[in-house]
């Protein structure tokens, strides 16, 4: 008998509905819980907090780490945060090429997110 389905991130199975751009769950096993209900959550706030903004939100996740390996997303974290402190601390998280080039990747997950997600 195959095991049910399951809408949990990371659990190898996948949720239902299926929404475009959709991906399989399995490229977000990496993703801790909490850091794929804090994209949802972040990005419900901006969104609405509907059922369809939840949809497109859980599937713009889904794209992200599709796209981006979880230590990515954090370095790319980690860089916008820091990047919020002023003064010439804060300068070093905006303006080094690696601080650019994370950013940069992670930027570019989200576009395409939102091309499969919101459109």
């Amino acid at each position: 008998m195959p095991a049910p389905r399951s809408p949990v991130v990371g659990s190898g199975g996948s949720a239902s509905p299926v929404l475009p751009g959709q991906t399989p769950s399995a490229s977000t096993a990496d993703y801790p819980t909490i850091v794929s209900a804090d994209y949802v959550f972040g990005c419900m706030a901006t969104n609405g907090q509907t059922r369809t903004a939840l949809e497109q939100c859980s599937c713009s996740f889904d794209v992200v780490a599709s796209l981006i390996s979880y230590r990515d997303y954090v370095d790319a974290s980690t860089f916008l945060s820091m990047g919020q402190v002023t003064g010439e601390k804060g300068v070093l998280f905006k303006s080094s090429a690696q601080a650019k080039e994370s950013v940069g990747n992670l930027r570019r997950a989200q576009a395409e997110a939102e091309i499969r997600c919101f459109e």
